[in-house]
């Protein structure tokens, strides 16, 4: 027998497992492909946590792969030598959030642990504040983020308020392999509640979180707060805290997409909420003609990614993350030199995958750039580890993908002080004559014109994950020394953990963790990445070229990507 069929056959027969489950379980007993689906393998951490689609089986989200996996966080809580034995959970719209909120908090209470539970939806970055601010062990976050209204999630923060970090991931992993069905231990929640195992977080958290959110503005009288700005939280956790902290910092025509604002994991009103995609914005747009305004804001359903669109013309224009976190990075560093609030040995943060735009504009002001891999965790591990020696103050982080950190109070993505500094930032720029993208474009003409972008090829079960293998296998032993005309300088294989410069014949270390990842530079700057993603069956391919001639970085970006795809068409 298969052991997908064995699993499943465990599952059916398993007095562990619930009726719901089982009965779901057998309306699929004759169609052995989604057997095979749900049962091939185990539901894995990656760059992002857990995350699935919502169902029965071992490759699903459902009640006893969170039981599980949470008994395993239990015992790895218990093994370590922290003394404050405590975790945070908090929860996002989606379908069965609230129900796997609940089991995880459970769970930690009858395995002596206490549980931090919020009185309903809270946004990652407020978590991993709260973590920090109670001094916790570690945290809990239910939410796919922006993927479909089918899946969701979950997401291991430690004590740092950080996500796990792959080492002791793979430690939970173990831990969590050992745990069979009929050991995970449960109270209820009544139960839980009654003995102070479980403890209930209301206002007086938010006000704290809040608070911290707006100590970091930059400016306030120098502002034009009659800026008018669209918000929209994508049927998610940011509209409380967002609006809230707008209203407070004064923006008073702040105009909420009120089909989106009541938080629903159905998503009704998009294919899938994602502000990365223009499709996400359709109902913002049309709030933002009849208002005229000059920002449309969008947040994933966990609150810590920011889409934003800019008034062009009569329509609006998407601005990518390579293109807003320079921005951001710009109106910061420049604010800071202003007003002589440049701290010593100042740091900014991006991913491999994110566009050198950034860096340019760092290197303008003396501040340092650094790469870590793609994952807000990293970034999140830098900021402790620089927090920690002391040698360099953090500023700014962020990645490609909309996720951007300002403030040390956090450490992941937050799109609650991110929505609000991007709002300052316009409301800068109008006051003094200007607007975000003429900005814009005074950076391409100071650092050249940089284009970058990101193909997403998505291949689903056993057969996509062998061809995404098989990509990367080319990729990383075909010896390709020339594209597009150009000679390659340099090849990184984050998983060997070497960069070989080809041009001067080295090797040398990357100095990061391993990752199934390959970069390629070429000699006119480009580049291009391949990276299998963590949470969904796809490759994704990064693109990124610069000149100072904008016509002319569009057709080598053209050029490049389009060498590229065929290579992957090929294989």
């Amino acid at each position: 027998m298969m052991e997908y069929m064995k699993s499943y056959r465990e599952w059916l027969e398993s007095p562990f497992i619930d009726e719901d489950i089982k009965t779901e379980l057998r309306s699929i007993s004759n169609n052995e492909k989604e057997i095979q689906d749900r049962f091939y393998k185990d539901l894995e951490f990656g760059t992002g946590g857990m995350r699935g689609i919502i169902g029965a089986g071992t490759n699903r989200m459902n009640k006893h792969i969170i039981g599980r996996v949470t008994q395993g966080l239990a015992t790895f809580i218990r093994k370590s030598k922290e003394t404050n034995l405590s975790c945070v959970i908090a929860h996002d719209s989606r379908r069965m959030s609230i129900e796997f909120s609940r089991i995880a908090a459970a769970v930690l209470a009858a395995n002596g642990i206490k549980a931090y539970l919020f009185e309903s939806l809270r946004s990652t970055p407020q978590l991993s504040y709260t973590v920090r601010q109670l001094g916790c062990t570690a945290g809990i976050v239910i939410t796919a983020s922006h993927n479909p209204p089918e899946y969701n999630g979950y997401k291991v923060y430690w004590k740092d308020g950080c996500q796990m970090l792959p080492e002791m991931a793979s430690d939970l992993v173990r831990s969590v392999e050992g745990i069979s069905f009929e050991s995970i231990q449960l109270i209820s929640s009544e139960q839980g509640i009654t003995s102070g195992k479980i403890v209930i977080l209301g206002s007086e958290m938010d006000d704290l979180f809040i608070e911290a959110v707006k100590s970091l503005s930059l400016r306030d009288n120098e502002i034009d707060k009659s800026i008018k700005i669209v918000y929209t939280p994508l049927h998610g956790t940011g509209n409380i805290p967002v609006r809230r902290v707008l209203q407070e910092r004064g923006f008073d025509y702040v105009y909420p997409v009120m089909e989106q604002v009541t938080p629903d994991g159905e998503f009704p009103t998009v294919e899938y909420p994602n502000p990365e995609d223009e499709k996400a914005f359709e109902y913002a747009y049309r709030e933002g003609r009849i208002k005229d305004a000059d920002i449309i804001v969008a947040n994933d359903p966990d609150c810590d990614r920011v889409g934003l669109a800019v008034k062009d013309g009569h329509q609006y224009r998407l601005l990518s993350g390579n293109q807003v976190g320079p921005l951001l990075l710009e109106y910061i560093l420049s604010s800071m030199v202003e007003k002589d609030l440049m701290p010593t040995n100042p740091l900014v943060i991006k991913t491999i995958v994110t566009s050198e735009f950034g860096r340019a504009v760092a290197n303008y002001y003396n501040v340092d750039c650094i790469d870590t891999l793609t994952g807000f965790k990293f970034i999140g591990e830098k900021m402790e580890e620089y927090a920690e020696n002391k040698n360099k103050s953090f500023i700014f982080g962020y990645e490609e993908s909309i996720g951007y950190l300002f403030g040390n109070f956090v450490r992941d993505k937050d799109a609650v002080t991110s929505t609000m500094m991007i709002c300052e930032m316009a409301a800068y720029y109008k006051k003094i004559g200007s607007n975000i993208l003429s900005e814009l474009e005074k950076l391409y003409q100071r650092h050249g014109y940089y284009m970058d972008g990101l193909k997403s090829i998505t291949m689903t079960g056993i057969t996509g994950n062998q061809k995404i293998l098989a990509i990367m296998d080319y990729f990383r032993n075909a010896k390709i020394s020339q594209l597009s005309g150009y000679k390659v300088s340099c090849f990184t294989d984050y998983e060997a953990g070497y960069t070989y410069d080809l041009e001067n014949e080295q090797k040398i270390k990357t100095g990061l963790p391993q990752s199934n990842v390959l970069k390629y530079v070429l000699e006119n700057k480009s580049w291009f990445v391949l990276r299998p993603s963590g949470t969904e069956p796809k490759i994704k391919i990064y693109f990124s070229t610069v000149h100072q001639d904008k016509h002319k970085a569009e057709k080598m970006y053209q050029d490049i990507a389009t060498s590229v795809l065929q290579i992957i068409d090929s294989v």
